[in-house]
Formats: C-alpha cells, structure tokens, sequence
C-alpha cells in the first residue's frame, strides 16, 4: 500500500499528537507551531481542490477559486482516483 513508504515512528507519533487535539482552536494553536503558514494554506488548498474536484469542477474554474496551479489539481485528481482514499473519507467526513 502506498501509505506503507510514510510509516515510521516519528509520523506514528505526529498523527497521534494531531489525534489528541479537541477543537479548531487547538489545531490552529498546533499548526501554528508546526508549519509555516504558507504550507499550512498548502494543505488546505489541496482539500478544497479534491473537494470541488469531487463535485465535478472543472481544471479552470478550480484553479481560478483555489489559485492553485493545474499540477497541484492534477496531482489531487490522481490522488483521487488512485491514492489512499485519505481525502474521500475525510472528506465524507466533514460532510456529517
């Protein structure tokens, strides 16, 4: 499985500390510490882009909302359809 090549102790224990935290308020205090604000933008914008991908938007309209480039929606479309299912379930989740 792909997310084999990430496994490791240390990745073990990031997820588990980001497991731990209760509000938004907490994740913002941890991503704070964690990343810049440029990679923490970074990743947002690629969960949006899977989502609007999701609902069937196209490359153009994607990229004029998100301001992300057509490599990173082409990357998050393959990702899509032929990565882990990370974004799918969370974002199924968030639509609960």
């Amino acid at each position: 499985m792909q997310i084999d090549k990430l496994r490791d102790r240390t990745v073990d224990q990031l997820f588990e500390a980001m497991l731990k935290l209760e509000t938004v308020e907490e994740c913002y205090q941890f991503f704070d510490d964690l990343c810049t604000v440029g990679e923490v933008q970074s990743l947002a914008q690629r969960l949006e882009v899977a989502r609007m991908l999701r609902q069937g938007m196209t490359y153009n309209h994607i990229e004029a909302e998100t301001g992300a480039s057509t490599a990173t929606i082409s990357r998050v479309k393959r990702c899509l359809h032929y990565g882990s299912d990370g974004y799918h379930l969370a974002l199924d989740r968030l639509k609960r």
